[in-house]
């Protein structure tokens, strides 16, 4: 509309300018009239000059119209009215039309942050690899997975394991894969998911890292779960009578042993005596190791029956004065010392105090037996964040440490390295870790001794 104002404004001027250029051609061309052919020359002037500042505001606004469209400076104004007439309809076109821009960028810009807000809230790690090998990490989850570590190349991930470089690198558009992702010395296994994208000519490859640690650890304790229930409850069902009718049979027996005593006229007494008491022996030892077998067995109920953690704030110095003074009260006597170490000094964690007072307990436990002839015995008790974050507790000793055949087994209810163990102790914190939805992580050190890693 305002165009359309101004066409017929500037039709107008040039119609006025020709009819007062045709006046002053017929008074040229007429005898007598001097003073109005110089008067008409000088209103045609006026017309003109005019005429030139009305296109040179028109193109001076529609410039800056242009220029505002162009550099997406969608805050200008138009207010026009004060040109003169038809400008006013001008900026409110030019006006309208930016506002249009502005709305649409706006519009634009809510639906860009919010596919982001989604993007960053996805849980998966996703990442690009570009043609060029460079990658672009693209959520929040991404940028927790390689922690501090500079990921900006493929070759980059390297450091994350030889394997887990080849899966990505080898990996096609369609393909799903398992590899070892190994930071912070721990390995967790990551299904690896690829698909190809192209975006204005240039294709990349969209890489999803989904951590499924965590459900295999859950899927394995839960097999083992099943099966120590049935084991229990099958062992339980036949080593009770066994030891019922284990101690009868010891108490029938001292029963007629002492009546034979009573007995002085028959002969040979003293043999059938003897006779009798070894066969009392044999039914106690018999009762004797079904009682050990049931206690052995009542030990592995407590690994289906674990509760869900009640978790609180737990500042972790407390933690471990009060854990120190449970499991560390002989040590000085057998020559033992204990180091703590929390980094950052006022460090807490989101846990169930008794559950994780537990798991503690027993590794500095294991690791007091694991030093009885280690010289100038030392246990590190110490705390802190990881690359990626997270909170770590770490148990290490100087004690001779695990053999790799024996490490894989250690999490595994039923094994133990000692005579005497139960083979619950390390299957029971590894439950009470994931149902903390953590993990609790073996290795040895470099130099010496074994260190157990708690990663909240």
């Amino acid at each position: 509309m305002g165009f359309k104002h101004l066409s017929v404004l500037l039709a107008l001027r040039l119609m006025l300018i020709m009819i007062f250029v045709a006046g002053a051609g017929a008074l040229i061309t007429t005898r007598g009239y001097p003073a109005a052919t110089l008067l008409a020359f000088l209103i045609i002037a006026s017309l003109a000059y005019e005429l030139f500042l009305f296109i040179s505001k028109t193109n001076r606004e529609v410039s800056r119209f242009l220029d505002a469209a162009h550099y997406a400076d969608y805050s200008q104004r138009f207010d026009l009215e004060n040109l003169g007439a038809g400008f006013r309809e001008l900026g409110e076109t030019f006006t309208r039309i930016m506002q249009r821009f502005r709305d649409d960028r706006s519009q634009r810009e809510r639906e860009l942050h919010h596919l982001k807000a989604l993007l960053e809230h996805v849980p998966v790690p996703l990442i690009s690899i570009h043609s060029n090998e460079d990658i672009t990490l693209w959520n929040n989850p991404a940028r927790r997975l390689f922690g501090i570590t500079h990921v900006t190349r493929l070759a980059d991930l390297n450091q994350f394991g030889i394997e887990f470089f080849g899966q990505i690198r080898s990996i096609r558009p369609g393909e799903q894969r398992l590899a070892t992702f190994h930071a912070d010395e721990i390995d967790q296994q990551l299904k690896i998911s690829a698909s190809e994208i192209t975006i204005a000519s240039q294709t990349e490859r969209l890489i999803s890292l989904q951590n499924i640690q965590n459900e295999l650890d859950g899927m394995q304790l839960s097999a083992w779960q099943d099966l120590v229930r049935v084991l229990t409850h099958e062992i339980m069902n036949s080593i009770t009578p066994v030891t019922s009718l284990a101690r009868t049979a010891a108490n029938l027996v001292e029963e007629a042993r002492s009546k034979l005593a009573a007995q002085t006229h028959i002969a040979d007494v003293t043999e059938v005596t003897e006779v009798l008491q070894d066969a009392k022996d044999a039914v106690e030892t018999v009762a004797r190791r079904s009682d050990g077998l049931l206690n052995f067995v009542s030990s592995y109920r407590q690994l289906t029956r674990l509760p869900p953690p009640e978790k609180s704030n737990i500042a972790l110095d407390a933690l471990f004065e009060g854990v120190t003074k449970i499991a560390t009260v002989n040590w000085l006597d057998n020559h033992l010392s204990l180091i703590t170490h929390i980094e950052p000094s006022k460090l807490d964690v989101v846990a169930d105090r008794q559950m994780v007072e537990q798991v503690l307990i027993n590794l500095l436990r294991n690791a007091e037996q694991a030093l009885t002839e280690t010289d100038e015995a030392r246990v590190i008790l110490a705390a802190g964040l990881n690359k990626r974050g997270n909170i770590t507790i770490t148990v290490s000793d100087n004690g001779p440490g695990i053999s790799a055949d024996l490490a894989s087994k250690i999490f595994i209810p039923f094994f133990t390295t000692r005579h005497e163990g139960s083979g619950v102790g390390l299957a029971l914190s590894r439950q009470i870790m994931i149902a903390h939805g953590g993990a609790i992580y073996f290795a040895n050190n470099e130099d010496r001794g074994a260190r157990f890693t708690l990663v909240f």
